[in-house]
């Protein structure tokens, strides 16, 4: 594989993944292997907590890691360790071998990938990198204080780092990424109520903690005193947020392998209408609000996969063995071998519309507003229903206005009925919540979203 153009992290540049390749392979022929993967990486990873209006830790850590597979008369296994040096080296490729041995033979076991062209992604920043404790401080005060200032009190997390992976392979792959990743949360606490925003990015000049800070303020005052409306069927809002934690939970599902064990919704489905005609949903590792690696965990080169188009369900992604088995090329998002889930697409783009939020709420007669949604679990496999529940403000929208805030809600919901209940679609963005990994989403306005029940709260 080649790797042109590449942005390389001082924290683990590519040369020291060849060495560390290099001395894995002379190894394993010492042991009479001759098929070897290496991926070799390396992280920092720094938080600046505040609580209670105060900054009560602040905490960086460094890490690395090695993990080894080979393969051997028709068997592969693993083995990893977060010791690089040379000793560390030669004793987890001795236990990987070790491993492998022991294993049964799989006859759907593939050779190890070929070397293919990869198109490298900008996601390294150094100003992201050399961000310091000061600066997180300095950035978490200014947001404290905003919402010190409200009366009110702040909680929250300022995290910065920075990782290097490099995939190897006796076959001739060399691939490399790095990249670094800012993230600001923060939840504004007044006496009967709360706000929340979070952010992040590859970018840290992208955050804007005060900003975030006084979006939480303005949430917690206009949802105070919350009142308390029946459980039922309601127009909703979803705030992006709340659009990917929810949305994000059937992703897993947009697998060749989860379709051929019968656990994915989709089974049947492929090829049918089930969205509604404004959902496009897109895998898009090249996207400019993304982030990760161009490759997969066998260095195979990611394509951009369209997934839902018009509502209709178009494909789904292909490791190398869910390919191999169907006679497909891999659409370069397996993980890494072995392992029992496959492949699974990682970089979602929901495709939006021209509503920003405002709009949403001036065209709603009476609905609820929500800014993200938590503790979501599956109800039905199936028809993809979800429960959960409210978070962090619940608003009243009477006359196209918000009234007032609300108590939180419960609710039980078919994502399949979801997606085919948008009314109205706002630009797509990075997204952050707690609940399913970032996405490019839009907010969207949803008729007949189902609240089973009220909160105390």
């Amino acid at each position: 594989m080649q790797a042109k153009g590449l942005r390389e992290s001082e924290l683990l540049p590519l040369s020291r993944c060849e060495d560390i390749f290099g001395f894995a392979v002379d190894t394993a022929h010492k042991l009479g292997v001759r098929d070897v993967e290496a991926m070799v990486g390396a992280g920092t990873h720094a938080l600046t907590r505040f609580a209670n209006n105060t900054i009560h830790q602040n905490v960086a850590e460094r890490s690395g890691y090695l993990s080894i597979r080979v393969l051997l008369d028709g068997r592969t296994a693993r083995a990893s360790t977060n010791q690089l040096d040379a000793e560390g080296v030669r004793r987890v490729v001795d236990e990987a071998v070790a491993i492998t041995r022991l294993q049964e033979p799989d006859p759907e076991l593939l050779a190890l990938s070929e070397p293919a062209e990869y198109v490298p992604v900008q996601r390294y920043f150094s100003t992201t990198a050399d961000i310091t404790p000061i600066e997180r401080a300095e950035a978490a005060r200014e947001a404290i204080d905003a919402v010190e200032s409200a009366a009110q009190t702040a909680a929250g997390i300022y995290a910065t780092g920075e990782s290097a992976l490099g995939l190897l392979n006796t076959q001739g792959v060399l691939a490399y990424h790095a990249e670094t990743l800012a993230q600001f949360s923060i939840t504004a606490l007044a006496g009967d109520s709360s706000g929340w925003t979070k952010r992040s990015s590859c970018y840290a000049g992208d955050l804007e903690p005060l900003g975030l800070a006084l979006e939480a303020v303005r949430k917690a005052e206009e949802s105070k005193s919350p009142a308390e409306i029946p459980p039922g069927r309601y127009t909703v809002i979803l705030e992006p947020s709340a659009v990917l934690d929810l949305v994000g939970q059937m992703f897993g599902d947009f697998s060749a392998t989860a379709l051929r064990d019968e656990r994915s919704f989709l089974t049947g489905r492929i090829g049918k209408k089930v969205f509604g005609n404004n959902i496009h949903i897109y895998d898009n590792f090249d996207h400019p609000l993304q982030s990760g690696a161009p490759f997969d965990g066998e260095g195979v080169p990611r394509r951009r996969v369209t997934l839902v188009e018009e509502g209709v369900i178009r494909k789904v992604v292909y490791g190398r063995q869910a390919a191999a088995r169907e006679g497909v090329e891999p659409t370069g998002h397996g993980f890494p071998v072995p392992n029992e889930f496959g492949e699974a697409p990682t970089n979602i783009v929901i495709a939006g519309g021209e509503s920003s939020v405002e709009e949403m709420i001036a065209s709603t007669g009476r609905g609820v507003l929500v800014t993200r949604l938590w503790y979501i679990r599956e109800v039905d496999p199936y028809q993809k229903i979800m429960t959960g529940m409210t978070r962090d403000g619940t608003f009243l929208v009477e006359n196209g206005k918000i009234a007032r805030g609300l108590k939180n809600f419960r609710f039980n919901q078919s994502l399949i009925d979801l997606l085919s209940n948008v009314e109205e679609l706002s630009p797509s963005m990075r997204a952050s919540g707690e609940e399913a990994f970032d996405m490019v989403v839009p907010a969207m306005k949803v008729r007949d979203f189902n609240f089973a029940e009220v909160t105390r709260f």
